[in-house]
Order: structure tokens, then sequence, then C-alpha cells
């Protein structure tokens, strides 16, 4: 069996608070027994109970990750950065995908409390009031990443998402495209539906296009859904020329159509995605793309919950990190 902290403290004779103060707060212990108990862990390779500490000192070292989507690549960089984050605070990950659904996400809540966790990452998603509700009733510091909810005063990181979509607009405006297009999520279902979309509609109106502020079709999240939307957009549109997709997997979906439907990217439809995944760059043609910073919204989220966790409170509530557009084969001057 394994040594327990009972057998540490009778082989260097000391109780067991003496050993627990030693693995906490060595400077406590004189140090004859504190030499007593370091050789008795050697000794016997003691190794203490991570969870059973953590019920003792309400506090586990690990902090809960919501998701909605893993097979979203996008997930990929932001849960690097929360990571390296970790790692560098000494806690671990305990990642937990939602699919969206609203009992599971519930449910999840109530386990990380019943873990112990330190706290909670809600990414890239909407935060309901039942959500928010149930955190609060389990006294769970959580933090928002890739995601913010104004009607509540929950520390989050994020971009802004309206400006950025109108960048990206407006480099095809720029480029001399006028009939342009938009594959959006849904509206109200995503955090980023309304913001992505507000982006291309402003930046339409602001250069006298509001006549296309109407070619818009709505996917669901994924390559199959945007590629199903771009053949009722190209159907509804033949006129556009270019196409704004709320995501790069989106982008990719439209890409397929308009190549598979006979036309050519970016000869016939300029295509421009947003976030910037790692495929962006090998996809072909290579996307251009609003970037996302993923890893360092990954990595500030957790740096934000251990400084909630441990304080109390945070020096900034709402933290916006800059985008940047990236321009490469999927869009042209006309």
């Amino acid at each position: 069996m394994k040594p327990t902290i009972r057998d540490v403290a009778k082989r260097a004779g000391v109780s067991i608070s003496t050993v627990s103060r030693v693995m906490n707060a060595p400077e406590t212990v004189v140090e004859d027994k504190r030499s007593r108990v370091l050789e008795a862990i050697e000794t016997l390779q003691y190794q203490p109970n991570g969870f059973a500490r953590g019920l003792i000192y309400k506090k586990s070292d690990t902090l809960g990750v919501m998701i909605p989507d893993i097979e979203n690549p996008y997930y990929a960089g932001l849960i690097r950065g929360m990571q390296d984050a970790a790692v560098r605070l000494n806690h671990s990950l305990m990642i937990c995908n939602t699919d969206r659904d609203h009992d599971r996400l519930l449910s999840y809540i109530h386990s990380f409390y019943e873990k112990q966790v330190d706290g909670i990452i809600f990414a890239s998603d909407a935060l309901h009031e039942d959500y928010y509700e149930e955190m609060l009733r389990h006294r769970l510091p959580f933090v928002l990443a890739s995601t913010n909810a104004p009607q509540f005063d929950i520390p989050s990181v994020d971009i802004d998402d309206e400006k950025a979509a109108f960048d990206a607009v407006l480099h095809l405006i720029e480029s001399g495209h006028k009939a342009i297009g938009m594959i959006s999520f849904p509206l109200g279902e995503t955090i980023s539906g309304y913001p992505r979309y507000d982006g291309f509609q402003r930046a339409l109106r602001e250069h006298g296009l509001q006549a296309y502020e109407t070619c818009v079709e709505f996917a669901a999240h994924r390559f199959e859904d945007a590629y199903a939307a771009a053949g009722r957009l190209l159907a509804d549109h033949p006129e556009l020329t270019a196409i704004f997709a709320a995501s790069d997997e989106f982008a990719m979906g439209a890409i397929s159509f308009v190549r598979e439907s006979g036309r050519s990217v970016p000869a016939d439809v300029s295509v421009v995605g947003f976030d910037n995944i790692r495929m962006a760059d090998m996809f072909i043609p290579k996307l251009t793309t609003v970037a996302q910073p993923v890893y360092e919204i990954g990595y500030r989220a957790v740096c934000k919950l251990h400084e909630l966790a441990t304080t109390g409170e945070v020096k900034e509530l709402r933290e916006k990190l800059p985008h940047r557009l990236i321009i490469r084969e999927s869009t042209r001057s006309l």
C-alpha cells in the first residue's frame, strides 16, 4: 500500500500536523523536525494526495474549462495558451466539451464544484443568466475567454468582433469589390454572431453599399453548413464578387463550393475568413483572414482567473486584445 501522512509522522517521530506544515509552510518548522520529516518522506517515497489536500485547504490548483466544440480547430490555440499559463502558475486544467447543450453545461458546473476547482473559464459561448446564477450559487470564480457578457460584471478576454469584421469587409471594399455577401453565424446563438454581422453591415452602409446588406446566409458551426450556405448565397446573388465568412472554417466551406461549382477563388470570387487558425495558411488558396490572438486570449484568461481566485478582484474587467488583417491568396483587387 502507498505510504500515508500517518506513516511519515510515525517514522519521523512528529505529529501529522507537523508533517503537513513541512509540506506547506516549511519555514514554520524547526530545522531538526523539518529534516526528520523530509528524510521520512524520501525514504517512504511519500506522495501527498492532491484531492485530499484540496478538501483540507479548499484549494485544488485545478481550473475548469468549458468549451463548446472540441472538434473546432480554433480551440487548439486557445487551449494551448491556457495550458502554458496554467503550467507557469502551477495549475492543471480540467477541460469539458459542452456541445452547447444547456443541461450538460449546468452539470459540468456542478461537477467542477464537487471536484473543488479553484475557478472556471467559460470559453467562446453566450453566458446565459442561468449559467451565471449557477456559478454564483456555487461561489466559483470565473472568467470569460473569447466571449463577453456586458450585462454582468464578469472578467473577460476577447477582441472587438464588430471592428474586426468591419476591417475585413473594408479590405474587400478598398480592393474594388461592391457586390459583397456574408456567411454568418446564427444571430443570437453565438456571442460573435451579432457583432460580426453588425461589422459587415456598417462597412457597407458607410460606403454606400446598402443594397447588399441583405446578401447574408446563416450557417451553424461546421464546414458543411457553410458549404451549403455558400450555395444558397450565390444562387440568390450570382453577381457577388466577394464573400466575408464569419470563421475560417466557413471560408473554407465557401471556397470549396465556389471551386466545385466551376468558378475560381480569387479570380471570380474573393473570400475573407476570420480567426487565422493554423490551417488558414495551409489551405489552397491560403486564406485572407482576420487574425485573433487566440493563444494570448487563452493565456490571459488563465492569468486573469488566477488573479481573481487569489485576490478576489482583477485590475482590468474587460480586456480587449488587438486583431489584425492578414492578406493572403483568397482575395484580389478588381
